[in-house]
C-alpha cells in the first residue's frame, strides 16, 4: 500500500517505509482478524499545516491496482472578539467583550484574557469579571464601571486557537479628535463641507 500526495505526485510512504524527507509523515499498519479479515493502512501527519491540504491517494498494489482518494481540508482555529478592533468609552461606562472560538474541531481547555501583558481572568478585585462557557466556545469579559486604568489592549487567548485582540480607549472627557495612539486613527474623524464653511468663516472674521 502506497500513499501519494497528488498535488505534486510525491510518494510519501510504501508499506511502512517513509519516502518523504518530511518526518511528520508516517504510515501506520493495523491488522484485524475475525469473521472478516482486513488491514488498515493509515497515513499519519503530525503537526498539520495549511500546506498539507489537498488530495491524497491510497494506492493498493493489486491486479489491477486500486486507489482510494481522500481530500484533506485544513482549517485554522481562531478567536474573534465581537465588534470593531477599537472601542471608545467614557469613564463609568460598562464594557463587555465577547470572544468566540471559530473553526475549532475540539473544545478549548481554557480561554485566557490579557490586559496588555497581564492575565486578568481572576482580577475580580480590579472590577473585571470573566465568564467562560467551554461547551459553547465562548468567553465574556465584563467591567461594570470602566476607569482610565482599564484602557489598553485586550487579548482573548484560547488554548487551541489563534488569539484575537481589541483596543479599548477610556476618553476621560478629552476631545476624541485630539486622541492619537501610535499609528491608530479614529474612525469618527470626518471632513465634511460644513466644517470647511466654519473654518472659512473664522478666517474671514480675522481678516
Amino acid at each position: 500500500v502506497s500513499w501519494i500526495r497528488r498535488k505534486d505526485y510525491h510518494l510519501l510512504t510504501v508499506g511502512l517505509t517513509t519516502y518523504s524527507s518530511d518526518e511528520r509523515f508516517q504510515a501506520i499498519h493495523l491488522q484485524h482478524s475475525g469473521v472478516t479479515f482486513f488491514q488498515d493502512w493509515t497515513l499519519q501527519i503530525r503537526y498539520v499545516q495549511n500546506r498539507d491540504a489537498g488530495l491524497y491517494e491510497c494506492q493498493v498494489s493489486s491486479h489491477p491496482p486500486t486507489s482510494i482518494f481522500i481530500h484533506l481540508n485544513v482549517v485554522e482555529a481562531r478567536a474573534e472578539i465581537q465588534g470593531p478592533p477599537e472601542k471608545y468609552l467614557k469613564p463609568g461606562s460598562g464594557l463587555r467583550l465577547q470572544c468566540n472560538v471559530l473553526q475549532s474541531t475540539e473544545l478549548p481547555t481554557y480561554v485566557f484574557w490579557y490586559h496588555n501583558n497581564r492575565m486578568i481572568n481572576y482580577d475580580v478585585d480590579r472590577g473585571i469579571n470573566v465568564t467562560t462557557t467551554l461547551s459553547e466556545k465562548t468567553s465574556v469579559l465584563t467591567i461594570t464601571s470602566a476607569a482610565t486604568h482599564h484602557s489598553g489592549n485586550y487579548s482573548c487567548v484560547p488554548s487551541n486557537a489563534q488569539p484575537a485582540s481589541t483596543y479599548v480607549h477610556i476618553l476621560n472627557g478629552e476631545n476624541p479628535a485630539a486622541m492619537q495612539h501610535g499609528a491608530r486613527g479614529l474612525s469618527w474623524l470626518q471632513c465634511s463641507p460644513s466644517s470647511w464653511l466654519l473654518v472659512l468663516s473664522i478666517v474671514n472674521m480675522m481678516c
